[in-house]
Parts: structure tokens; sequence; C-alpha cells
């Protein structure tokens, strides 16, 4: 026997699995208790306990609360510049509303195989027209809320930026709502696996809702912090292009999801960009922040540039805006 003919070939084993149009629910559902090849990560980039930190290190925590727009500015200026990520409560959107959608992924994801293949694709492009009967409702509901609250988040950046309270607004950067609703179940070898590697965003702006499962971690100082799940309680990261064009004050950072014995994770990420009219508008570094003399560290560039350059790249943990460093 050829021993290379032994090596399964990844590449024609993810075709298989994709048209299989089980996804890794149904793979796991068959009771596999081996991880197939395509989702063993090289040993250069499986967990490593000595790479997360053993300090009591958290995200920061933030109250919307009325009262304290000051500090509240101050406190996200903070967390944008050191940490990219923060958590806020008290942000108006209720519990309901919030374990009402989660609820409603796991509806969708919990269907019969069969009725779920009909949606499966790999054409990040595709656009369809759906009822989702499974979880319509609470995404209009959910949807109502958060509109309003993104609108607070883009007042309170633009001021956390020395900027009037409507700049984003006005620049029409956080418009477009593109939703990433993950079902991550348990994984019988989480130490040879992730859920997500790490990435930074590509958005301006990211609102991300989780269940209380826990595996997300952020890069801090070179160390994976774990995001300790808080029940009401949104996770806000700053994305690539809000780093753009703050012309570096604001960090967007990398993060990844852990494997886990425990499941299901669910979670539903908001991404916010440009509207479809704005894809091919040019962004650059902000004329304001350069006001005091500092150089632009990017070329302007459009939504459309950068998702081309994103697409090709994938998710390999290096980031696309050093592509349109100047």
């Amino acid at each position: 026997m050829n021993n290379q003919s032994a090596i399964p070939d990844r590449a024609q084993e993810a075709i298989a699995f994709d048209q299989s149009k089980t996804g890794v629910k149904g793979l796991i559902d068959s009771g596999v208790a081996k991880l197939p090849s395509i989702f063993i990560q090289p040993p250069g980039s499986r967990p490593d306990p000595s790479d997360v930190c053993t300090e009591e290190l958290q995200v920061p925590v933030i109250s919307l609360e009325g009262g304290r727009r000051a500090e509240v500015v101050a406190e996200i200026r903070e967390a944008a510049e050191t940490w990219g990520f923060f958590q806020v409560v008290n942000h108006g959107v209720p519990l309901s509303a919030m374990s009402g959608l989660l609820e409603g992924i796991r509806r969708f994801h919990e269907q019969p195989g069969e009725v779920k293949k009909e949606f499966y694709s790999r054409d990040n492009k595709k656009k369809e027209r759906n009822n989702w009967t499974n979880c319509r409702e609470a995404f209009v509901e959910y949807m109502s809320y958060l509109s309003k609250l993104r609108y607070a988040l883009s007042e309170l950046l633009s001021e956390a930026l020395g900027l009037h309270s409507e700049y984003l607004e006005d620049i029409q950067c956080m418009e477009r709502h593109r939703f990433v609703c993950h079902y991550y179940p348990p994984c019988p070898q989480p130490d040879l696996a992730l859920g997500l590697t790490r990435h930074s965003d590509p958005s301006f702006l990211t609102i991300l809702l989780q269940d209380n499962i826990g595996g997300l971690q952020v890069l801090h100082k070179d160390k994976w912090v774990n995001v300790t799940p808080m029940e009401g309680a949104f996770v806000i990261n700053i994305g690539d292009f809000l780093q753009l064009v703050t012309n570096d004050k604001f960090k967007s950072v990398e993060h990844r999801v852990l494997a886990g014995t425990v499941g299901p994770r669910i979670s539903c990420s908001c991404l916010l960009f440009p509207t479809e009219k704005n894809h091919y508008k040019v962004y650059g570094p902000i004329n304001e922040l350069l006001a005091d003399g500092t150089a632009p560290r990017y070329r302007a560039i459009s939504p459309s540039e950068y998702d081309d350059k994103y697409l090709a790249r994938g998710l390999d943990g290096s980031q696309v805006l050093d592509w349109f460093r100047l």
C-alpha cells in the first residue's frame, strides 16, 4: 500500500462534508468520538494553557445607565484604546428579548437535518428570502431594541474620540447589520480543535450576544483572556474598519472561541457595516484626528476593497489592516 494514500485528503474530506449538508451538529449527532481531520488544528494553532492569562484580568464591564455620561464616555475610551473589547450592561434591551433570540437560534439549529439542508451554503454573497418561522418573531423584537443600542454606542464612541456625538452616524459607517448566529455542539476532542479560529472582525463594530457556556477569549498583551459570560450583558468589540478610521486610536484585537465538551454554546454576533450604497465609498483616517499633525497610518479604502482582501485571506490569524498601512 502507498503510505501517502493512507493520509486523509483534507480537501476531498471537506468537499464530502459540505456535500453531506449535515453540518457540525449532524456530525456530532451521528455519535462521532474522534474528530475528522478537517477539524483538527495544526499543533501550533491548538489551545495551549501556557498562552492563557493566569492573572485575574477581565474585559471591562461598563454600565450605560443614565446620569453618568462623562464617566461612560471615559470608560469606553479607555476600553477601546487598551482592550478593543468591553461588555455593556443596563443598556435598555430586555432580558426577554435577548433570551428569546438565543432560544430561536437553538430552535432553528435543532430542526431535523433534512429540513436544514435547504439552507446549507458556502456562498457568502447568496441572498435568500425565508420565513424563518423558528426565530423570525424573536429577531424582529430583538432588532427593535438593538437598533437603539447601536445608535447609543455610535454616539458614545464619537464622543470618546473627542468628536461631536453624531459624527460616526453622519459618515454612515454602521447602518447595515450582518448577523452571524453560531451553534457550537459539544466537541469530543476539544484539545485538538477550536470553535472559531483566531481573527479580528471586518466590521466597524460588533455587538455580541452569548449564552452562559463561555469559551470566548480575547488576545490581550500576548495572552488569551477569558470573556466571562454575564447574564444580560452584550460584548462589544472594535472592528478593523473602526481601527482604520481612528488611525489606531481604537484597537481591533484578535479573538477566538474554544471548543468544549459542554454545549451547545449559542451566540449571535451583529457586525455593523456601511449600507450597500456606501459599499464603494472610501473611508480613511478621520481628518479631525490628524489636526495636530499626526500622520495617517492607513490609506483610504472602500469596504468593497477590504472585503476582497478579507475573503481571499480567510481566518488565518493575521489582520487584513496590515495590507493598507502606509
